[in-house]
């Protein structure tokens, strides 16, 4: 795997780390493909319980590497292309009963935004900043922004970012649902270090607890799209019988009814 996306496995965690941070984690080929085949290793491994994706650098992703676009001389087919691969990874992601932390610090744009909506749970810095920006070099929104943003915001948030030129801060990231939490930092230290460190403590509590669980949720909210209103009430009712017969379930529900039984005696 080239090392433009580094992958570990440690305890049950997959981390993912976007690695060209002299492009600020743009996209070009190579990580594209990293990408792709990180993605698709992470999910399919039995012994992955979660999955953090970070980035090396000053920046998170700053989307596809423009630069790359105007030098190489690609076409539009080219480009649809690479947008593909991408994708594949996030279908990778959003389609895998895995629960996904990012960890964005710095800025994120255009279509790193769409890498943070490929994750369930995303932490930035209190000084990060993220946007839509494609207009501003004349491209639409890719790498699920469009699919994925306005069921995380709403459609008129969502419309009020791509058809600005705005970046939003952290703060106000969080107030609209685009992320979970922003980690502050004192001055003088690595912000970047704590909001990686937080999103490896988010992945590790997946991990110490009901991980099948927390796996199961994620899907059963990630694929509600597919299915009516009366398919996703017998999904969910398919979904806990199955959960019930697990060993995990049987010595925690056995557990919490002693514990239950000690506080009532």
């Amino acid at each position: 795997m080239s090392d433009a996306v580094l992958f570990t496995v440690d305890e049950g965690m997959a981390r993912l780390t976007l690695n060209r941070p002299s492009r600020l984690n743009a996209f070009n080929a190579d990580l594209a493909h990293a990408w792709r085949g990180a993605t698709t290793e992470a999910v399919s491994r039995a012994d992955v319980g979660a999955i953090l994706i970070d980035a090396t650098g000053p920046a998170f992703c700053a989307g596809g590497d423009v630069i790359d676009m105007a030098t190489m001389g690609g076409s539009g087919a080219d480009i649809t292309a690479l947008a593909e691969v991408i994708n594949s990874g996030i279908r990778a992601l959003t389609e895998s009963s895995v629960p996904v932390v990012a960890a964005a610090h710095g800025t994120t744009a255009g279509g790193g935004l769409g890498i943070l909506l490929a994750s369930d749970y995303a932490v930035v810095g209190s000084r990060s900043k993220l946007g839509s920006l494609y207009a501003n070099i004349g491209l639409t929104p890719d790498l699920s922004v469009s699919a994925q943003l306005a069921r995380a915001i709403g459609q008129r948030r969502a419309l009020q970012l791509v058809l600005q030129d705005r970046l939003l801060s952290a703060a106000e990231a969080v107030e609209w649902g685009l992320v979970a939490e922003a980690v502050d930092a004192a001055e003088g230290v690595d912000e970047a270090s704590l909001v990686r460190a937080r999103g490896e403590e988010i992945a590790r509590f997946w991990l110490a607890g009901a991980a099948d669980a927390y796996g199961e949720a994620k899907r059963l909210v990630r694929s509600q799209p597919e299915r009516t209103f009366v398919e996703q009430l017998s999904e969910e009712a398919r979904s806990i019988g199955a959960a019930l017969e697990t060993p995990d379930a049987q010595a925690r529900i056995a557990a919490f009814a002693a514990a239950s039984a000690n506080r009532a005696g």
